[in-house]
């Protein structure tokens, strides 16, 4: 069985969209330390000469806490910039007008949410849709038999592999059973000069809409 073990995020990068794709089960860590480091609250885009993230804040008093215990920060207006950012990055992109509205009415939904954890992972499946991408995760907080240490984890739930996201050394313990996914990122014509590896899946879904199925199905690794 292949396992993949992910913090949750609003917007995976194509590396952690892959892992997710070729295994059989997915396990989002909600009960982990936030950290500032990860994306949990952020995303990477593409902007003109280099890539910039996008970021959901958190309340300051919470960023010691678990993942499932942070809150988003609705005392600043952070939805208003992060949508210019998609505006002013995305405009001349072929689907940002057609994914445009429903993508910031799901944005401005967060008031709706009180803790961060809720929100990414409604924003995550309203991409993934417009991917036409079902995934479907259980989160750590869900499970009974759950622990920190991701290789007695990968024991307990019977993974024979054992994948983790992308370069997260930093924010996320590491498996010494880790394996590496036989990824080569995709190469895509972005609406900038060149190419920057590492965008989230907005960068994909405003270039080629309906058509991401011609990236995504690079990303699944045959046995």
């Amino acid at each position: 069985m292949k396992l993949s073990l992910l913090f949750p995020q609003f917007a995976p990068n194509l590396y952690d969209l892959a892992i997710m794709l070729n295994s059989d089960r997915i396990i989002l860590q909600d009960e982990e330390q936030w950290s500032r480091k990860s994306r949990v609250h952020r995303a990477k885009i593409r902007k003109p000469g280099g890539t910039l993230w996008i970021n959901i804040p958190i309340r300051t008093e919470d960023r010691k806490k678990t993942i499932k215990e942070v809150r988003i920060d609705h005392e600043e207006d952070w939805i208003t910039p992060l949508l210019r950012s998609l505006e002013y990055n995305y405009r001349n992109s072929i689907y940002y007008d057609f994914y445009e509205p429903e993508i910031k009415a799901d944005f401005e939904r967060s008031g709706d949410f009180e803790y961060l954890v809720p929100f990414i992972l409604y924003i995550q499946k309203r991409l993934l849709r417009f991917m036409e991408l079902n995934l479907d995760w259980k989160l750590s907080s869900e499970l009974n038999n759950y622990t920190s240490d991701p290789d007695e984890l990968a024991n307990r739930l019977g993974a024979d592999i054992l994948y983790q996201e992308h370069d997260s050394r930093h924010y996320q313990r590491q498996a010494t059973s880790k394996k590496e996914l036989d990824f080569i990122h995709p190469t895509y014509h972005q609406h900038f000069e060149g190419f920057e590896p590492w965008c989230c899946i907005l960068d994909l879904l405003f270039q080629f809409g309906p058509e991401s199925f011609r990236i995504t199905e690079q990303l699944i690794v045959e046995d």
